[in-house]
């Protein structure tokens, strides 16, 4: 919500500053913050949509809406901010170096308003600034120890890193926009306001690839991370008449809802109702130690030792007994 505010004020005072003095990178500028509101208008409903109840079409729920908002986010980042501002600096840059009979394309130069693009992205490095420091302080206490890079790496729910990313994406494009725009100002040459451009828009197509890989993965489906299939598994062990963890396999259907497929090792004298009173058990001790396991799968048997399995048909999963 920060971000979306913020980004909704810079945008129209952006377009504003363009429509004054045809600024290149004042246009560029301006649609990356229009792209950034829709991107956050798209999490929102992602998440809103995520929290719907599990039905009979998707009975493990819609939790993974949320990564596919996100994945809609990096293609809009890559395809309205990052493609306009290189097909702006391109065109820009022909209108400079090959300006058109009776149009110098000197407008932000000759204008009386050249002042009006350097305070509104001093204004808006300010605001963008303070945006960020929203999205970093949200994310601490879910980053821990994790570097920043490897937090966005490792991140499951997708709004924070994300949020990250154009907000850094966007204090820096501020920063070239001023620099394209100053250069410019101080040089009487347009080429460096089309080159401010370009800048922002390899920037934004950087961002928009990071993102879309990230979210590419968690789609796939990624298993849970280490501390959790630490919890998960100490739970197993740690229940009465489980013998062992003979393989476990874990899989996020949404960035707080986890599902959880085991196979335990029980006393091959216990009678189906003891088997049935340790499942119950190690359930319990699961969800206890890690409360985002929404769906669990528990299927006993006997441990052998120096089993061999026979060959499984083609296509069919491994028996992963030892």
């Amino acid at each position: 919500m920060a971000a979306l505010s913020a980004n909704g004020f810079i945008a129209i005072c952006k377009f504003g500053g363009w429509a004054l003095t045809g600024a290149s990178s004042m246009l560029a500028e301006a649609i990356h913050s229009v792209a950034d509101c829709g991107n956050q208008a798209l999490l929102l409903v992602g998440g809103r949509r995520a929290k719907r109840e599990a039905d009979d079409e998707h009975p493990f729920g819609y939790g993974r809406e949320r990564y596919v908002f996100a994945f809609m986010v990096a293609i809009i980042l890559f395809s309205l901010g990052g493609l306009f501002a290189l097909y702006e600096a391109w065109h820009k840059l022909q209108e400079v170096l090959h300006p058109e009979p009776g149009h110098d394309g000197e407008s932000l130069l000759t204008s009386p308003w050249w002042w009006v693009p350097v305070v509104i992205l001093g204004a808006a490095i300010i605001a963008e600034s303070l945006s960020l420091r929203t999205a970093i302080k949200e994310s601490n206490p879910v980053r821990g120890n994790q570097s920043w890079w490897r937090f966005i790496k490792t991140a499951k729910a997708p709004e924070l890193p994300v949020i990250l990313l154009e907000d850094l994406g966007a204090l820096l494009g501020l920063v070239f926009a001023l620099g394209g725009v100053g250069l410019s100002l101080l040089t009487q040459n347009l080429v460096f306001d089309a080159l401010g451009t370009g800048m922002i828009g390899l920037l934004l197509v950087a961002i928009a690839v990071v993102l879309a890989w990230e979210t590419k993965s968690l789609l796939l489906g990624e298993g849970a991370t280490k501390q959790s299939v630490g919890r998960i598994s100490a739970a197993i062990l740690g229940s009465e008449g489980v013998e062992r963890l003979i393989h476990m396999k874990t899989l996020h259907l949404g960035p707080e809802e986890v599902l959880v497929a085991a196979k335990i090792a029980v006393d091959r004298t216990d009678s189906a109702a003891e088997v049935a009173e340790i499942i119950d058990r190690t359930e319990a001790a699961i969800r206890n130690a890690e409360p985002m396991v929404t769906s669990l799968y528990l299927e006993p048997d006997i441990y052998r030792e120096g089993y061999t399995p026979a060959p499984s048909p083609p296509g069919a999963p491994e028996e992963e007994k030892p």
